[in-house]
């Protein structure tokens, strides 16, 4: 028999960002401990309000499950008299198992206990099992209260414990379990009793509260697409902001609010995000995508007095977009450019200069990959990226971005298309901060390309030089989303450049000098940078593919082609054959003290064969090296598979005449070099 059950721990409000990680723990905390008690279940399900952490076990069975399990004692020669009788030594075995004697069987020169163990009620194992759930529970941040020991993330405020219709009794931080919740704040009429777990959604429903989070999540968005509608608009929903808004309310009822349209005038993202962002509004666009005066806002209660909370809405709105307004006119007083100036009073990083000084760096590390890049990049470009270097920080002191931060590279885009500049400049001001988080998008211009990998790196290496990389979960200046900035940004423009390079003239910059310190610097970036590197390969090769190209990432979109290259070889039909040929070579390249092979001690067949087969292949392959064709390069380099295995089943590598050894060694030294070129094929798992 199973029953359904129920565990929801009332609290004071919990922020809004916590809920979908705790009611992860939550869940997985349950399934661990009920598998690590031997109580069967079905399925584990977690609901969440502000007020609220629900637990939900579908068909839980009443008992745990019985145990059958043998403990190996002594060896039969201590437990065994010649007679066959147990010694002291079994029967103090069969105490310690608390079995008796009998229990005792031989088996595989040993004695083993026989332990039998009924499983317990469910409902009795629960009582310490639910208030161990509630205390293993952790969070960012706790509050303690009264002068209780307990922590939790807000104050307990009551607890429902129930395994079907039976109440389960424990105690935590005094609050005792029972079956009485409660409603929403003002729409209920507080307290209700919950007779069964199976009632749990519909008994909260009936008292206003929709505690299913995915419910919730569909009548939000169902509500706000309606009030959209009607307005004549579309809702911009974002997933970020629908999330908030979902732990923020317990019975969610959308409604619209207006602005004066002239703030419209306004750039649109300086009216979305005060209205997003600091409102927790749904903006409101047109079909071709022109925001409206309007607003859709999520209320926690019932359509009561909604032209009163329209009205209250409205006017903190007011007061928002008034301080954008009066911002932007009084930045408009000066050009972007001439905004720069006072860039020179804010700090960049302590001990590394100004902001202002940080734009120098980034016109200087900009003309660098500039010239990296060569005829990928035109004459126009790199004045443009040189222009927008100039002015990519000045937004940061505006009256603007100083208010509402969230718009750095936002303003500064729309202060210089205002101030007439290049709109590719423009956007390269905007776009160098790309992505500003998990999932957004890449710069789209080539100047913003350049200088976002100029910030980045630039970033790095400041940061680095201070001794600040990142390690375990700590990360304040968000270095890792950088790096991973820079893979794939040079993986989607296709730019094969040396990040050594940049790194090189960043140190000249920043004034690094101590030799030990420079090299310090640069072997830090390397691994950080492999480590993301890795990161990024691990969605589309193997891991000892990844292994095997990732030894050198200053090239980073050649370590990938590489890959993609050695991905596709190894589903050829001789790879197999042709890995393991490499591999021996590489075994006996090690011996070898250079690559320097004298032709004239190069005497049987077998071995001119190899050299002639390396020589030829050797041509070929440097030269769809240099085109960046990998994937031909393997091909060519599968020619000389087979006379490496006739030159090991003929020739005596290791002669007893040292020249010729020696020779032989950097013949095959000279192989594997050509073959490092590609990949570490010992790495290969075949």
């Amino acid at each position: 028999m199973s029953k359904n059950l129920l565990l929801e721990i009332g609290t004071e409000e919990i922020p809004a960002h916590v809920m979908p990680p705790i009611l992860n723990q939550l869940k997985d905390l349950a399934e661990k401990n009920l598998n690590e008690s031997r109580i069967e279940f079905s399925e584990v399900y977690t609901f969440g309000t502000p007020r609220r952490l629900a637990l939900f076990v579908k068909d839980l069975a009443e008992n745990q499950a019985d145990v059958e399990e043998e403990k190996r004692g002594p060896s039969t020669k201590i437990a065994l008299d010649a007679a066959g009788n147990y010694t002291k030594a079994a029967l103090g075995f069969a105490r310690g198992q608390k079995v008796n004697p009998e229990n005792l069987i031989t088996k595989d020169g040993y004695i083993y206990a026989v332990i039998h163990e009924k499983g317990k009620a469910a409902a009795e194992i629960l009582q310490t099992l639910l208030p161990k759930i509630i205390c293993d529970l952790s969070f960012p941040n706790n509050m303690h209260w009264g002068n209780l020991d307990f922590k939790f993330i807000r104050p307990l405020r009551w607890i429902v414990a129930l395994f079907g219709k039976e109440i389960i009794p424990f105690e935590v931080a005094n609050v005792k379990s029972g079956k009485t919740s409660r409603g929403h704040r003002t729409l209920s009429n507080g307290d209700f009793e919950i007779n069964s777990a199976d009632d749990y959604l519909y008994d909260c429903e009936e008292h206003f509260v929709i505690a299913d989070q995915n419910q919730r999540r569909a009548m939000i968005v169902e509500q706000i697409e309606q009030v959209a509608t009607e307005r004549g608009g579309k809702a911009e929903i974002s997933d970020e902001l629908l999330e908030e808004v979902l732990y923020l309310v317990e019975y969610p009822t959308a409604l619209s609010g207006n602005f004066e349209t002239k703030y419209l005038n306004l750039p649109p993202e300086a009216v979305i995000t005060p209205m997003r962002d600091h409102q927790r509004y749904f903006p409101v666009k047109t079909a071709e995508g022109k925001l409206m005066p309007i607003f859709i806002t999520v209320r926690n209660g019932g359509k009561d007095y909604l032209d009163i909370v329209q009205h209250g809405n409205e006017r903190v709105l007011k007061a928002r977009l008034e301080d954008a307004q009066f911002f932007f006119n009084e930045d408009r007083k000066k050009t972007l450019a001439q905004h720069r100036e006072k860039l020179k009073t804010v700090v960049f990083q302590e001990g590394l200069g100004s902001v202002y000084e940080k734009t120098e760096r980034l016109v200087k590390l900009s003309d660098k990959i500039c010239e990296l890049l060569g005829d990928k990049i035109s004459e126009t470009d790199k004045q443009n990226v040189l222009r927008a270097a100039e002015l990519s920080k000045a937004d940061l002191v505006t009256g603007m971005v100083t208010e509402f931060t969230e718009l750095q590279g936002v303003m500064g885009r729309e202060y210089a298309k205002l101030d007439g500049e290049n709109i590719e400049v423009a956007a390269a001001i905007d776009e160098h901060y790309m992505p500003r988080f998990a999932g957004d998008s890449q710069p789209k211009t080539t100047a913003g390309k350049i200088l976002s990998l100029a910030d980045k790196i630039d970033n790095l290496v400041s940061t680095f030089s201070r001794g600040l990389i990142p390690t375990g979960s700590q990360d304040p200046f968000a270095l890792r989303r950088q790096a991973l900035g820079i893979v794939n940004l040079l993986n989607e423009a296709h730019w094969t450049i040396s990040i050594s390079k940049i790194v090189e003239l960043a140190m000249d910059l920043l004034k690094v000098t101590d030799s030990v310190g420079r090299e310090k610097i640069q072997n830090d970036v390397a691994e950080f940078m492999k480590l993301r590197v890795k990161n990024v390969l691990s969605n589309s090769a193997r891991y000892d593919v990844i292994d095997a190209v990732i030894e050198n990432v200053d090239d980073i979109y050649n370590v990938t082609l590489k890959a993609a290259a050695l991905e596709n070889f190894l589903q050829t039909p001789d790879a197999v054959k042709n890995i393991q040929s490499f591999v021996r070579v590489f075994n006996l390249a090690k011996k070898a003290d250079s690559a320097n092979v004298n032709e004239n001690l190069i005497k049987l067949e077998a071995e001119q064969k190899l050299y002639q087969a390396f020589n030829a292949v050797k041509v070929v392959a440097g030269e769809l090296i240099n085109k960046k064709d990998f994937n031909g390069v393997l091909d060519a380099l599968k020619k000389i598979s087979a006379p490496i295995d006739s030159f090991f089943d003929s020739v005596m590598v290791m002669d007893e005449n040292l020249e010729i050894r020696n020779n032989r060694l950097a013949l095959l030294k000279s192989i594997d070099n050509l073959l490092a070129e590609i990949a570490d094929f010992s790495k290969l798992v075949i």
